[in-house]
């Protein structure tokens, strides 16, 4: 009876990287939409950053996609799922990368994106890292925080107060209060993923 419960309490809390390995690696069809979900913007966001164009970084995420399915149950530490989906990310985008540079050997513009794309490695990973933490820390607050953040911070333009009151049901004159509280409870969420 107490099984109820507990199974109730994960099912409602964000999927932690280690249950959501264990719950792929068993077939689960609920952990590999919520893997997807989870990184979808991750995947997609490191090819826009290499330069590559919106149908390229959609082929990518494919590619990307395909091969999280097919080797997830090598990973041997489910800790280091984000930084490995970044490492199969900007693999993927290498590839693609000398791929299409094969037709287009001549252009000069192409072979300095390659040096450009790695010089810049590095910061781009720890820059995707830093995205991915921030999805993760804003993913496990309260339904009404992460509500209240997206209408606010990620709009543009930005709402009045009036309208994000409106929408959440709640006065004008508590917006900035709730703002704070919320973004008090970030800081703390990203603090506890190493970021400052």
């Amino acid at each position: 009876m107490s099984a109820g419960p507990k199974i109730a309490e994960e099912q409602q809390e964000p999927w932690a990287e280690e249950r959501l390995v264990r719950e792929c690696r068993k077939g689960s069809e609920e952990a590999w939409c919520a893997l997807i979900d989870r990184y979808k913007n991750l995947i997609y966001s490191i090819p826009i950053k290499y330069g590559f164009r919106q149908e390229d970084a959609s082929e990518i995420f494919q590619s990307v996609s395909f091969e999280i399915l097919q080797e997830l149950p090598n990973l041997r530490e489910p800790k280091a799922l984000t930084k490995w989906i970044i490492q199969i990310t900007s693999h993927k985008c290498f590839q693609w990368h000398r791929q299409q540079s094969r037709f287009t050997s001549s252009d000069a513009a192409l072979e300095d994106r390659a040096v450009d794309q790695r010089g810049n490695a590095d910061r781009l990973l720890a820059e995707a890292q830093e995205e991915q933490a921030l999805r993760d820390a804003v993913a496990s607050l309260s339904p009404r925080c992460r509500e209240l953040i997206g209408l606010l911070f990620y709009e543009t333009p930005a709402r009045p107060y009036s309208e994000v009151a409106a929408q959440l049901g709640i006065a004008t004159g508590s917006v900035g209060f709730i703002r704070g509280r919320c973004l008090d409870k970030l800081r703390a969420a990203l603090q506890k993923a190493g970021i400052k």
